[in-house]
């Protein structure tokens, strides 16, 4: 059985145990089943208590565990929480990701292959910043936040020590 929190916008909270199966399980504390078919990519029909519903994914946001799904028309965004997430919440480190980025360091040594953004740039969580060669292998090296590029402080064909500053964030 998998166990989820599962909060609403609203704050409203959830508590789903799913079975194996996935056709079943308890929510908060009740037992459910439902059936689940795919009609095509991100659009399934759902029957629960003699009902049927149209579902749609329209956005997902593994790393947030967020979710944004239409149901019959109307639109719902929630946050999925598992054990680890509670746990990481009960010991106060789930605010930790949040914090401002604003130094980009880079992993490993290397040497800069290309450099993807410009000083004044603006960029999303997971725009690719730039490639770094290291051991022979091309790694992409992606924003870990939304922001605007403040100062890039290498250059291309250059090479780089772990943990040196890369670029900053404004």
């Amino acid at each position: 059985m998998s166990e989820l929190k599962i909060v609403g916008a609203d704050k409203k909270e959830f508590k789903v145990d799913l079975y194996k199966s996935g056709n079943s399980g308890l929510l908060n504390g009740d037992n459910f089943d439902w059936d689940v078919i795919k009609i095509k990519d991100n659009s399934y029909s759902v029957i629960k208590d003699d009902h049927s519903y149209n579902l749609e994914v329209l956005e997902v946001k593994a790393a947030e565990k967020s979710f944004l799904i239409k149901v019959d028309g109307i639109k719902y965004l929630f946050n999925a929480k598992d054990k680890y997430d509670e746990l990481l919440h009960s010991l106060g480190m789930d605010t930790m990701a949040a914090a401002k980025v604003s130094d980009l360091k880079a992993p490993m040594p290397g040497l800069v292959l290309e450099i993807s953004v410009e000083v004044g740039q603006e960029v999303a969580k997971g725009d690719t910043l730039l490639i770094l060669e290291a051991m022979k292998m091309e790694n992409v090296i992606k924003s870990p936040t939304d922001g605007v590029i403040k100062n890039i402080a290498v250059n291309k064909g250059e090479t780089v020590e772990k943990n040196q500053i890369i670029l900053n964030f404004a």
